[in-house]
């Protein structure tokens, strides 16, 4: 569990719930509470305990359930108290992790595109209260060690810029770490497109044959899973900014210019959440484009042997009728006992098959 008291000119950092109750609060500032799953099962009556002291409130039983659940799916709710939201990041798995892939609650390896073997779409929840932020993450999470590095340097960094990094409130920071996921994601459409577009030149190059049929229906399944899950996401998030707007309006202008840039942030996650849809969206439609292609090549592939069979066949025809002909058990016959009767047979057909494959070749019957 890491515990970080964010105020305008700095952050500090803690790891005990009872320092915080002693500390309180600041006046200028908010809290940041976050644990994994196991943390906030273990410490779960500490942590309500420390909830209540800071803030009056407890999660409720239904909310705690939501938080330790890794198989549900993105969504958002609220009480009069404090905001829930589920968020499944998209992010690469680390290495010799287990990683909760796509189908929600399932592990182990799967077949398909490489690099979709490696995505983590485990569920992060946040329960936003005014002046305090609790996350909940997956063990060794990646998103939440590379944010909170992020929020450190920034507020170690002395510059008039760096303050622009610091979150103003709590729901300004769920909103930072959310985007930090989505954002995790499209760091990895160009691994996703190049793996793709590989599989698209094997399935369109004529002198190999495509045999990895299973692989490539994983894909798409993976892909269509992965479409599901950033529509959750959105919806979860559009959720979220039609919940603002119910909000009470702010009283002086810091406040009020706080509300918008909370508004502009939300606007600005939904905006790359529709993003990583639109791409995932594109990589379904592209592998559907490359099957359909490469079953039309097949066919034309198929019907130009059909086509110079034919002409081989159609040039053939007329030597086998003169072989036919001339094949027959009579005895009185044109040219049959004459000194050049073979031999003109030959020029004959030789003239008739060279005539035929000129005029198929005009006519581009035996062109690729």
């Amino acid at each position: 569990m890491r515990i970080f008291t964010i105020e305008k000119d700095g952050l500090t950092e803690s790891d005990s719930l009872q320092g915080l109750n002693e500390q309180g609060i600041p006046q200028q500032g908010f809290v940041w509470i976050s644990c994994t799953r196991s943390a906030l099962e273990s410490d779960l009556a500490s942590l309500q305990a420390t909830l209540q002291a800071l803030c009056g409130v407890e999660l409720l039983d239904l909310h705690i359930s939501d938080l330790l659940n890794v198989q549900l799916p993105s969504h958002y709710d609220y009480t009069s108290d404090y905001d829930i939201l589920i968020f499944r990041r998209l992010a690469a798995a680390q290495v010799g992790a287990g990683p909760e892939f796509l189908e929600r609650g399932q592990t182990g390896k799967r077949s398909g595109l490489p690099i979709l073997r490696h995505i983590d779409t485990s569920p992060v929840g946040f329960a936003v209260m005014d002046r305090l932020l609790l996350t909940v993450h997956p063990d060794d999470c990646a998103v939440r060690e590379g944010y909170t590095a992020k929020l450190m340097q920034s507020a170690n960094t002395k510059s008039h810029t760096a303050g622009a990094f610091i979150p103003t409130d709590s729901a300004d920071l769920m909103l930072r770490i959310v985007n930090h996921m989505v954002d995790g994601y499209l760091a990895l459409r160009r691994d996703l497109t190049r793996q793709l577009d590989h599989w698209q030149a094997k399935l369109l190059n004529p002198k190999t044959r495509f045999n990895n049929w299973s692989s490539l229906l994983d894909a798409r399944l993976a892909l269509h899973q992965l479409d599901e899950v950033c529509e959750d996401q959105r919806a979860s998030i559009q959720d979220w900014i039609e919940a603002v707007k119910t909000w009470p309006e702010p009283q002086t202008a810091a406040a009020k210019r706080d509300r918008e840039l909370l508004q502009v942030r939300s606007r600005d996650v939904l905006e790359h959440i529709e993003r990583v849809v639109r791409h995932v969206q594109r990589l379904e439609q592209n592998a559907e484009t490359a099957v359909q292609m490469h079953f039309n090549a097949q066919s034309n592939r198929t019907n130009d042997i059909m086509r110079t069979l034919t002409v081989f066949t159609a040039v053939f025809l007329p030597l086998n009728l003169l072989a036919g002909i001339f094949g027959m058990n009579f005895e009185f016959m044109p040219v049959l006992h004459l000194d050049y009767g073979f031999w003109g047979s030959i020029v004959s057909m030789v003239v008739i098959a060279a005539g035929m494959v000129a005029y198929f070749w005009r006519k581009h019957y035996l062109h690729q």
